[in-house]
């Protein structure tokens, strides 16, 4: 049996196309269809490259009289993997397009949650108003709540429809035949939503600050009008991540079937570290903000701890990063 014919039955076997065992090997899909043509030989490092792939030896790969027989070298990890049909990405892509949704509009309640007791409290100290203040501020903590209730209600619907799929975050898979061509060109595809997506919720963020400034302007004494600014700045905010959130999630489920970028298999492996310094970081967060906000009532300008807990977050990830590449 020639190499062009060990190459194919390989690539078959691990149920890839010609176009995934390109992507595997850093070449082009004709240089694929080349070695199986028997038109040409891949070099000597192409040639380890392939023998690490597929767990055979560069001897079988390379001597005709070696034949299917002694082919038997796969090792049993690689069968142990799970492996991804054309069914369940179509599945999992089409859940996560619908939880997509629904996540967003949960973060959006989230974010607008505190807004009823703003305005509450503010319209409690205006002169002359027949809102006691301990009242405004029941009133408002039972709307942020309730808001929280509904958005912590839709998380954990949303987990448990995904439940199903959670190896694709976790576990390192393989694909069968075509998953992974079908899932690039639907990647490709969302590509330029995914885009104009990321464009109007950064915009919308960096314009939720103009309300602020533009009641500042008009009267900085009138502190029910601030309020009223505040609180159209949160709603600009939640708009802007309706917009990250939904589009960041189908964009991830396409990274989680091709084992891409965060979902790569070196991240994975990386993963249960990053999620619990993720997981602590912001329940601490929580506890700071809370703890600050209920002490001292001062719920109008503790927000600020979410904006700065946000940008130290990245940093927290950069250096965990960091401290794992050395390891």
């Amino acid at each position: 049996m020639i190499f062009a014919d060990k190459l194919i039955q390989l690539r078959k076997k691990a149920g890839w196309s010609q176009e995934e065992l390109a992507e595997q090997m850093n070449v082009t899909r004709q240089s694929v269809s080349k070695w199986e043509a028997a038109q040409s030989v891949p070099d000597l490092e192409k040639i380890l490259h392939l023998s690490e792939l597929f767990s055979v030896s560069t001897d079988y790969l390379l001597k005709d009289e070696l034949e299917e027989a002694e082919c038997n070298t796969l090792s049993e990890e690689t069968y142990a993997l799970r492996r991804v049909s054309m069914e369940e990405a179509n599945a999992f892509l089409s859940i996560k397009a619908i939880t997509s949704k629904s996540v967003a509009l949960a973060t959006f309640l989230c974010i607008i949650s505190p807004i009823c007791l703003f305005l509450l409290a503010a319209a409690s100290e205006v002169p002359g108003s027949s809102l006691p203040e301990n009242v405004a501020a029941g009133i408002g903590m039972v709307i942020l709540l309730t808001l929280v209730t509904i958005a912590v209600a839709i998380f954990i619907s949303s987990g448990r429809k995904t439940e199903e799929f959670e190896y694709l975050e976790k576990e390192t898979f393989e694909t069968e035949y075509g998953v992974s061509g079908m899932v690039t060109e639907r990647k490709a595809q969302y590509n330029s939503t995914y885009t104009r997506n990321n464009i109007f919720g950064t915009s919308l963020c960096i314009m939720s600050i103009i309300p602020l400034f533009a009641g500042a302007a008009f009267n900085d004494k009138n502190e029910m009008l601030l309020i009223t600014m505040l609180s159209v700045s949160f709603v600009l905010v939640g708009i802007g991540v309706v917009f990250f959130v939904s589009s960041g999630i189908i964009w991830a489920s396409y990274q989680k079937l091709l084992q891409e970028g965060d979902y790569s298999k070196a991240k994975k492996e990386h993963q249960p570290i990053a999620t619990a310094i993720s997981a602590a970081y912001w329940l601490i967060i929580t506890a700071i903000y809370l703890g600050y906000s209920l002490s001292t009532n001062n719920w109008g300008y503790s927000w600020i701890i979410w904006v700065v807990a946000g940008v130290v977050f990245p940093a927290i990830v950069m250096i965990t990063n960091l401290f794992w590449k050395k390891r």
